[in-house]
């Protein structure tokens, strides 16, 4: 869920008929050797996502999509597996996306206590197989907002999404209400019927956790099952849980403390269900307490998994963030700057850190609709800048080293649906919800259809689709880009080339770029970088140790700078930087922001770049 929260503010038994598998796909011409879903499964190696190559993985993309929290389309994030297709084909191409997250629902997939259902997981897996054939890796997610949308009343101001009817029927909870609460995330802390069906979740009453669980195991199974292999290798792993948080802490409890005694023995057990339905390879994304890392301070509740020790690769440091100073209107008046969020997002990257794996925003965003969504141009960008790395733009050439992991995220998010949807909310044929993302008011959607039915950007193009290093051959040690995104008339530029680099800086003129710097690991196959629609192969310039080219060529295994489409056939591409030698420093600038640029200023422009490289690297 996006966080518009301020607190002002029949078993399913696998038999034959579900054995059919989504649909093998043939191999394309677009898929090179170092596309096999062998060589690009991953896993958690060294802190860093790593294919089987041994290259580091960035994940970028969109959650798909709030569609499932709502009742329209009965918990699938798309009413058709076409709808999924054309989606996932504009996430690729339009959004510049590799993953997403994929939300699934616990209420309709075991709409009947003990029975799950055939039909929702059928179709549930066949729309996650239209973007695995996009070559889009998935990571699902059972989804909750304020436990269930059968706590809230026909009449209510709000509703919720999880758990099934059954599972609030047997609580006897009271009539659920909020009191003044003017965003609905304050239900979470404020709403006793909300607050108690959390609390017995968490303790189980009711067999609760053990029925999740047992459908969780059994949707895991199914979607193995019900993928081709290769299709399963593109899952990455299982996100368990949405923003857990306690409903009600236990007599003399602390948020801590819950963590340790109840939410970390909970992902214990979820562990167990992803070895027990054949996912043992692939990590859990399990999210702290979903106030640890909140930035108003009263708001803000100790956690992080503090007491979790090393989770190691098996698990992933997986957690969200809001700007609620901005959501709010009140704490935040102006607009985000340059380096705004690069502390958070720093503390993401020191507590995956510390507990021996990698991280991932899997959540982040901010509202396109309302009082405050004309700060959206400016939070994006700085979150984005602060998930490429740790140091703010204005510093970056000078302090490149301190840039840290380029961290992997999952903008909320990716619903085509956007100001088209026919929700009924909490069933009131009276209130029937159309605008935004039809759920609670929200409308963060970075994509609609437009009156023809083709997908069109909700954003600017410039933030959404970005350069970004989705496959390292070897160890990324820093990376910037400048995407030069709009605020209505006004160009973003927070990261200008110095003047310490004249060459560099003629070179980039008033056009988009990015570096990126690594230390190689005797990897043949070559570092990725996703090439947006603003940089056509034909007028891209690269700068690089490994040489100089304006348009580079198709990709051989002996061109060291070359371009190719990425998988999926979506029209996507990817610069292709070759450098199978060990423990090199390599250095790569790529821009649109040069006409033919001459051989003279190609060569001064590197001759500047491996100076400072060899500087701030040494």
């Amino acid at each position: 869920m996006s966080k518009l929260r301020v607190h002002l503010l029949g078993v399913l038994v696998l038999v034959t008929g579900f054995l059919t598998t989504v649909g093998s796909q043939p191999a394309r011409a677009d898929t090179l050797w170092f596309d096999s879903p062998t060589s690009t499964t991953l896993t958690v190696q060294n802190g860093r996502f790593t294919d089987a190559l041994g290259r580091e993985v960035v994940l970028r993309g969109y959650n798909v999509s709030g569609e499932t929290k709502l009742k329209e389309n009965n918990g699938l994030p798309f009413a058709s597996v076409a709808d999924a297709k054309k989606s996932a084909t504009a996430l690729r191409a339009l959004g510049g996306g590799n993953s997403v997250r994929f939300l699934l629902s616990w209420a309709y997939a075991e709409p009947v206590r003990g029975s799950v259902s055939g039909s929702y997981l059928a179709a549930a897996t066949a729309q996650m197989g239209a973007f695995l054939d996009a070559g889009i890796r998935v990571y699902p997610d059972f989804h909750q907002d304020l436990y269930s949308r059968w706590l809230f009343d026909p009449d209510s101001w709000y509703t919720g999404d999880g758990a099934p009817k059954w599972a609030v029927d047997i609580g006897n909870y009271p009539d659920e209400f909020c009191g003044i609460c003017i965003l609905w995330g304050q239900n979470i802390t404020q709403n006793a019927a909300v607050k108690n069906a959390t609390h017995d979740f968490w303790h189980n009453a009711y067999g609760l956790q053990d029925s999740f669980l047992d459908t969780a195991e059994k949707t895991m199974t199914y979607i193995r099952q019900n993928l081709t292999s290769d299709q399963f290798a593109g899952v990455v792993g299982f996100d368990p849980y949405n923003e857990p948080h306690a409903g009600n802490y236990d007599s003399g409890q602390t948020s801590r403390a819950w963590e340790k005694d109840v939410l970390w023995p909970f992902f214990v057990r979820f562990r167990a269900r992803m070895d027990a339905a054949g996912w043992q390879d692939k990590p859990a994304f399990v999210e702290p307490n979903m106030f640890w890392n909140g930035n108003i301070d009263f708001q803000r509740q100790e956690g992080g998994l503090l007491d979790a020790g090393t989770m190691g690769p098996r698990y992933v440091f997986n957690t969200h963030f809001y700007d609620q100073k901005a959501i709010s209107g009140i704490f935040m008046w102006g607009k985000a700057g340059d380096g705004q969020y690069v502390t958070d997002f720093g503390t993401v990257r020191d507590r995956a850190a510390a507990t021996g794996t990698t991280g991932i925003v899997s959540e982040f965003g901010h509202p396109l609709a309302g009082s405050v969504s004309d700060k959206a141009p400016t939070v994006l960008k700085g979150m984005y800048q602060a998930l490429d790395s740790r140091v703010k733009g204005a510093n970056w050439w000078a302090n490149a080293s301190g840039s840290g992991p380029v961290l992997s995220g999952s903008q909320w998010q990716w619903d085509i649906y956007n100001g088209r949807h026919k929700e009924l909310m909490n069933d009131n044929a009276g209130k029937a919800i159309t605008r935004g993302d039809a759920w609670n008011d929200e409308d963060l959607s970075a994509v609609r259809l437009d009156d023809s039915g083709t997908a069109v950007l909700r954003q600017d193009a410039r933030m959404l689709d970005r350069v970004y290093p989705g496959a390292t051959a070897g160890t990324t040690l820093a990376f910037t880009y400048e995407d030069r995104s709009r605020d209505g008339s006004t160009t973003l530029t927070w990261n200008p080339v110095p003047s310490s680099l004249p060459k560099v800086s003629q070179l980039v003129g008033s056009g988009q770029y990015g570096v990126l710097v690594w230390r190689s690991k005797g990897i043949s196959a070559p570092t990725e970088l996703h090439l947006p629609a603003s940089f056509p192969t034909a007028t891209t310039t690269v700068v690089s140790d490994l040489g100089t080219v304006y348009g580079p060529p198709a990709y051989t295994a002996t061109t060291p700078v070359a371009a190719g489409t990425e998988p999926g056939n979506t029209g996507s591409r990817r610069l292709l930087l070759t450098a199978p030698d060990s423990g090199a420093l390599h250095y790569a600038l790529v821009t649109n922001g040069a006409t033919a640029p001459s051989a003279t200023l190609l060569s001064a422009a590197r001759a500047e770049l491996a100076s400072w490289a060899a500087q701030k690297f040494s």
